[in-house]
């Protein structure tokens, strides 16, 4: 595998040219990542904006009694970072980890900078890139204090389609709020209404 599957995924916001795609090809690293392998974890600096060519990622925080707490899940076609950390170069409180082996294209500030410099169109994709994730985290924060835990669950179905039965319930239910055993019970009452 190649760069070549972030390229393609740039190209789905506008066309790139040649000598952009070989800018591109440069500044980004092709990495295989090990299943349970952190790529960002709590303390360090996010040195890298990650986009999932193959595999699934979770970033999680832990809180003060050592519970983990998922904020978000990136498979494939999908970016994962700290952005607050990658931009600010400040020790990040999260960590990103691979729930399933993975390959992955990383990019360092610097070089990203770099991109945005000469390819300013690419300024323009990443400027749509995190206003989407920003409209992902908005709904996310309006869904937990105005909804049901049925409600959030099927707005994690809406919005990963492609991973639920790809993450085990521990993973969903923390990134939902509720125990897994509760999750079951909110499944199960779906599975009844269907």
């Amino acid at each position: 595998m190649s760069n070549q599957a972030v390229i393609q995924h740039l190209e789905s916001f506008i066309p790139l040219k040649g000598i952009e795609k070989a800018l591109l090809d440069e500044r980004f690293i092709l990495r295989q990542i090990k299943r349970k392998e952190k790529i960002l974890v709590a303390g360090e600096v996010c040195r890298y904006h990650t986009f999932v060519a193959q595999g699934c990622f979770r970033m999680f925080g832990v809180d003060d009694k050592g519970f983990e707490h998922n904020i978000q899940f990136a498979a494939e076609n999908d970016w994962i970072a700290d952005i607050g950390s990658f931009h600010t170069q400040k020790p990040s409180q999260l960590n990103i980890e691979a729930l399933e082996a993975g390959v992955v294209l990383q990019i360092k500030q610097q070089d990203l900078y770099f991109l945005y410099k000469n390819i300013p169109k690419l300024n323009l994709i990443f400027k749509v890139l995190i206003e989407l994730k920003y409209i992902e985290l908005q709904n996310r924060v309006l869904q937990n204090f105005s909804s049901t835990a049925e409600q959030r669950y099927l707005g994690f179905l809406e919005q990963y389609p492609h991973l639920s039965n790809r993450l085990p319930n521990t993973h969903i239910a923390s990134y939902l709020g509720i125990t897994p055993e509760f999750l079951s019970k909110v499944r199960k009452n779906i599975q009844s209404k269907g």
